[in-house]
């Protein structure tokens, strides 16, 4: 088969001097790449053609387009559902799909309906013409077989309504080489033994060796964006002392992820809309019974100089199942840890992912990374948690910043953390801190003169700003450009 389109190609180049790839894959109804692959083929023969390359832009059918070429367009949709005769109630129309309202405006446009407003059981859509015709359908079949006319403008109308997409078409003009023929003949590419011991490759014609050519690159893995970005946050907490916490538990009960950190059973954050709840396994059962007895009393009744929530403390609440919604659980069961024992001064950090219940969009995932530092020592003050943050953001390049009060169920002072953008040319949030609550780490038993530092911050956003990425889909998930993940360069943070 290969070789009957080879052939027929190089009669085409004979008839006509030359042809255009893509012009000939239409004319024959054959599939473009095919065509090209052919050509491609040829070449390898010897110089039978030439071949210059052109590109040009072409339009090609979205999904939806080809749904319209199938089905019909929006609007004859919605005309052939009004009922001849007595017509339609308007909402029985809205209610056949996502485009049915589309549909209408058009059809309402095109004069093929019309609506009463007054008709009794509600508004009524009625037909206005006898018969339609779908030009939309027709012209859309057009452009699938790259002939027909369609006009500028109505290309621009369907290019608006995201029937059909531009794309960029690279066909080839194949012109006789010098040693053009119009039958296929098949090159030789080894010398063999046997050729030389009957002399017969004196009478073979050998394929030319392209010393030019480049071998095949190594198959090899690709760092994603995100993870150039994390080793180099993660190196600057090892440059800094600091531990890593282990956050390989994507579920955490309600009790390490809320109430441990001292945030009331009846806070929003703790509603279905923001969290993920487990249905199998739905509660956990094991936990510290003395420590969880203090957590009640301070939710309930207050302690160590808070007058707690002032609530009924339920532990059918705490046992409930999540997707974590922050790694300060991990940093919780941690200092839990600590207390356990004879108090040493640490440094604790964690980079992982959290699970929100979010609306998606372009700069928010319903999963996305946190980065969490903790340090925990005596008598330490917002002077030492303003002082470290310094430290640990000029090392990510930005040394203009500031502080605003902020407020936080587990942690008192609290501050958000705001950075000079000398691209935006303005001040951006790029962190959340504060001082952990004595109500919160006294039950846990650390000592009373232990306080806790902390701070947090994304991966995904600072990766979005050092790659230029203007939407985080295109970052994260299934509209992830591959491509983009080959090709960009190691991240090198400014210092």
């Amino acid at each position: 088969m290969a070789v009957l389109l080879n052939e027929e190609i190089l009669k085409a180049i004979d008839d006509n001097g030359q042809i255009d790839t893509y012009e000939y894959a239409i004319s024959t109804g054959r599939d473009h790449q095919i065509v090209v692959g052919a050509v491609k083929s040829i070449q390898s023969m010897g110089n039978l053609v030439t071949c210059e390359q052109r590109s040009f832009n072409t339009w090609s059918l979205t999904d939806e387009g080809k749904e319209v070429l199938e089905h019909g367009s929006h609007e004859a949709v919605v005309y052939a559902s009004v009922d001849p005769t007595a017509g339609t109630l308007l909402v029985d129309i809205m209610e056949r799909g996502d485009n049915a309202k589309l549909g209408f405006s058009k059809a309402m446009s095109n004069g093929w309906v019309m609506l009463d407003k007054n008709a009794e059981g509600g508004a009524r859509v009625f037909r206005k013409v006898d018969s339609i015709i779908d030009e939309v359908k027709e012209k859309l079949r057009n452009v699938a077989k790259g002939s027909g006319r369609i006009s500028e403008d109505e290309l621009k109308e369907y290019k608006r309504r995201k029937l059909i997409t531009n794309i960029i078409t690279k066909s080839y003009i194949v012109s006789k080489g010098d040693n053009f023929s119009t039958s296929v003949e098949k090159l030789d590419t080894d010398l063999t033994p046997d050729m030389i011991a009957n002399d017969s490759w004196k009478d073979c014609t050998f394929k030319e060796y392209n010393f030019d050519a480049m071998g095949i690159p190594p198959v090899c893995g690709h760092l994603h964006p995100l993870m150039k970005v994390r080793a180099q946050y993660r190196q600057i907490f090892l440059e800094m002392g600091f531990i890593e916490m282990p956050t390989n538990n994507f579920i955490e009960s309600s009790f390490w992820n809320f109430d441990a950190l001292f945030q009331p059973q009846q806070h929003p954050a703790r509603d279905a809309h923001d969290t993920f709840f487990l249905k199998d396994p739905e509660k956990s059962f094991e936990f510290p019974q003395q420590y969880l007895e203090k957590v009640k009393t301070v939710h309930q009744y207050g302690g160590f100089g808070s007058e707690g929530y002032k609530y009924e403390w339920k532990l059918e609440e705490a046992q409930k199942n999540i997707l974590r919604t922050h790694t300060t659980a991990v940093s919780a069961r941690m200092l839990y840890k600590l207390g356990q024992q004879k108090f040493t001064p640490a440094k604790y950090f964690s980079i992982d992912r959290v699970f929100r219940n979010e609306t998606l969009d372009a700069t928010h995932l319903a999963e996305f990374h946190q980065i969490e530092g903790v340090v925990a020592d005596y008598d330490l003050t917002l002077g030492h948690l303003i002082g470290i943050l310094y430290a640990f953001f000029k090392k990510l390049g930005m040394e203009k910043l500031r502080f605003k009060p902020a407020y936080n169920p587990y942690t008192e002072p609290s501050m958000e953390v705001f950075s000079y953008h000398e691209g935006l040319k303005k001040w951006v949030e790029v962190g959340n801190s504060g001082v952990f609550r004595p109500e919160m780490l006294l039950p846990m038993g650390l000592p009373e003169n232990v306080s806790v530092i902390a701070w947090g911050l994304s991966v995904e956003r600072p990766t979005m700003i050092m790659y230029g990425v203007d939407n985080i889909r295109e970052l994260v998930g299934h509209k992830i450009n591959l491509e983009r993940v080959y090709t960009n360069p190691i991240c090198r943070l400014d210092n």
